[in-house]
């Protein structure tokens, strides 16, 4: 999973970012507003932690913009700052924001709220079966046959990926969208190599990754050989 952090505070981004990357989270972190709104246009990701006092711009109309924009209008956004007044809550409530976090905050309630919020915009079951792969989306850990899977977290960003449309093609960029963030400097090209991981760990798991010509990749519950 892809998350934008929308956060001025240097320390502060630097923390949490570390954090969630070491859950397995991909984390793009920008400081300026102006910035943010830039990326949202041009950038996927599956959730958003805003900021409200931004350079740039102010994260509410950060907010305005990604609600009235088709391609982010469903995309999770999760407020956390210090700003704790009743009013300015209910504001980006009313603006569209899916939840709240106030400064200081947790780092455990920060990632249960993530998880909570992108399970219930993927609309998934909390346990995902494909043949033998089980993946618990809560806590975002496979199972082979009841086995744990050891995976990479881009591994694991391919895996979700695929898993969000099971049985669906998922193009080659929009799975180098789900994997790498802004800064990695990688060619796309690169997401061949975590596919090609990903299947020899599934191999005897009855979950198999075929390659669909000009399509992409795509997940799904087989008995037989991959493409």
């Amino acid at each position: 999973m892809r998350l934008l952090l929308i956060e001025d505070h240097a320390d502060l981004a630097v923390w949490v970012a570390k954090t969630l990357r070491h859950s397995g989270f991909v984390v793009d972190v920008i400081a300026r507003g102006d910035h943010a709104a830039t990326a949202l246009c041009t950038q996927t990701y599956d959730l958003v932690i805003l900021d409200l006092s931004l350079p740039g711009m102010d994260g509410l109309e950060i907010l305005r913009r990604v609600r009235s924009q088709e391609r982010t209008v469903h995309l999770p956004v999760l407020i956390l700052t210090a700003r704790g007044a009743p009013e300015d809550r209910v504001k980006g409530l009313n603006l569209g924001a899916d939840d709240y976090l106030p400064k200081p905050f947790e780092v455990a309630e920060l990632e249960a709220r993530i998880k909570a919020l992108l399970r219930r915009s993927n609309k998934l079951a909390p346990v995902v079966q494909v043949g033998g792969l089980a993946f618990d989306i809560t806590n975002r850990v496979a199972a082979v046959h009841d086995r744990p899977l050891s995976l990479t977290q881009r591994e694991l960003a391919v895996l979700e990926a695929l898993l969000s449309r099971q049985g669906k093609p998922v193009s080659r960029e929009a799975l180098f969208a789900k994997v790498f963030g802004i800064d990695d400097d990688v060619n796309p090209e690169a997401i061949e190599l975590y596919v090609h991981r990903l299947r020899r760990k599934l191999e005897g798991s009855g979950a198999a990754i075929t390659t669909m010509r000009g399509l992409g990749y795509v997940l799904s519950a087989q008995s037989g050989g991959v493409g």
